[in-house]
């Protein structure tokens, strides 16, 4: 089976997962594609009472696809991209100092709270990973996914502020949270002769804690200063013709040229296309570089590109859910994995949200809310996917599979009902949390 066609089942199974969802579910598309991969890979389990045909296919398709690099290295970019594009930049620059705390401060706090409970606890079930291998689970659990956030707070009926606070989070976040777990990696690795997962760990020698500041640093810098880049340099572009055709592939060279330059140059390309996402969204560079046409042209693909892409992601996902090791200790772990993480992120945000409190007008329960509407998704999924298997990788790998199954379909189900309720309806409108 070759590229083309190993392409073409994934494309089909994204269709019909898709139509299903619209047809009949009539959900969010992320939780109605999350729901129809699981449900797709109880088909294929049920179909081995008749015959082993289906499941070896699935396998076969599953084995040709490395979904930590497909995602990682393919989809993301476009993904972050066009999220960050029909992100509203003036709420998130009124927002920009608690976007700003979440997506850093938070993630590390939130990083170590739940690598340290989830160390302690999973001992007393009788698993004992370690400590450092823990972190890389606190890492690539704790930043929300942009992916899954935009898919739901568009049809959940959340206050602009609070909407604007978790999606500029979970698009910066998402950046930092790769850079944190690949830095932990390349402190993981050091010494064990391996090859960074990621080819992140670049640089030779005894891992300090100034080449762990260091290789942070750059990164998570490089990202934001390639992004501005790029962003300028489309915005000259785009202003200096009036062609939409054109316009159009500009727009998609600079993700896929950027991308893969941010890779090349070792910085953060999710950094990257964020940044540079939101300078292309920007409704006064849209006014100056852009015309109507144009405008709605962009705008189009790039809603296309999302859907499309998602409902491939989770294809992809519903194929590895087939591989997985569904130990009952692996699933008791994931149930408890659950209440850790959801903790571990409250406890992040507590205390930002109490110093920040006197700057900005929160909307009230603005914890529980931000807790409750973070939500995990492919990106969890595809770092777990990159750990080695000398790092309890099949225990994390199911593991954060609980977690973004229970994260999309229940969190996601009900984070418009929560903010509805301890709001009321009358607040969860149109109002804006702001000073």
């Amino acid at each position: 089976m070759d590229l083309f066609t190993i392409s073409s089942v994934v494309i089909v199974l994204a269709a019909i997962f898709g139509y299903v969802n619209v047809k009949f579910l009539k959900l969010p598309n992320t939780i109605g594609l999350m729901a129809i991969s699981i449900f797709f890979t109880l088909v294929v389990f049920g179909s081995t009472l008749f015959t082993d045909g289906i499941l070896n296919v699935a396998l076969f398709v599953k084995q040709h696809i490395d979904l930590e690099k497909v995602l990682l290295d393919v989809l993301l970019g476009f993904l972050l991209f066009a999220g960050a594009m029909h992100t509203n930049f003036d709420q998130l620059r009124i927002q920009r100092w608690p976007v700003l705390v979440f997506s850093t401060l938070g993630v590390l706090c939130s990083t170590v709270i739940c690598a340290t409970a989830v160390y302690f606890i999973f001992q007393m079930i009788g698993l004992h990973p370690k400590y450092i291998h823990c972190l890389l689970f606190g890492a690539l659990i704790s930043p929300t996914d942009p992916i899954a956030v935009l898919g739901i707070l568009r049809k959940a009926n959340v206050p602009k502020g609070l909407e604007t606070q978790i999606v500029g989070e979970s698009l910066f976040n998402d950046g930092v949270g790769v850079v944190v777990f690949l830095t932990i990696m390349s402190v993981a690795m050091a010494g064990q002769g391996g090859e960074h997962v990621h080819d992140i760990a670049h640089s030779s020698g005894e891992t300090t804690i100034g080449s762990v500041i260091n290789l942070f640093g750059w990164e998570v810098l490089g990202g934001v200063v390639l992004g501005l880049g790029l962003g300028y340099g489309t915005f000259r572009l785009l202003k200096s013709i009036d062609d939409y055709e054109i316009e159009v592939m500009i727009t998609l060279a600079c993700v896929m040229g950027g991308y893969s330059f941010a890779h090349g140059i070792h910085v953060s390309a999710p950094l990257a296309m964020v940044v540079a996402g939101l300078m292309v969204g920007n409704d006064t560079i849209r006014g100056t570089a852009m015309s109507d046409l144009t405008e709605q042209y962009v705008d189009k693909f790039w809603e296309l590109v999302d859907m499309l892409l998602n409902a491939v992601l989770f294809v992809l996902i519903g194929l590895e859910l087939i591989t997985l090791q569904y130990q009952r200790q692996y699933v008791i772990a994931a149930l408890i994995a659950i209440v850790i993480v959801l903790a571990s992120r409250f406890a992040s945000l507590m205390i930002p949200v109490q110093i920040l409190r006197k700057r900005l007008n929160f909307a009230p329960y603005t914890t529980t809310i931000l807790t409750w509407g973070g939500l995990r998704g492919g990106i969890s999924l595809a770092l777990a996917l990159g750990l080695p298997e000398s790092m309890d990788r099949d225990l994390f790998l199911t593991v954060t599979y609980g977690v973004v199954v229970f994260s999309i379909i229940v969190q996601g189900l009900s984070v418009g009902k929560l903010a509805n309720r301890l709001l009321g309806q009358e607040d969860a409108g149109p109002r804006v949390s702001e000073r």
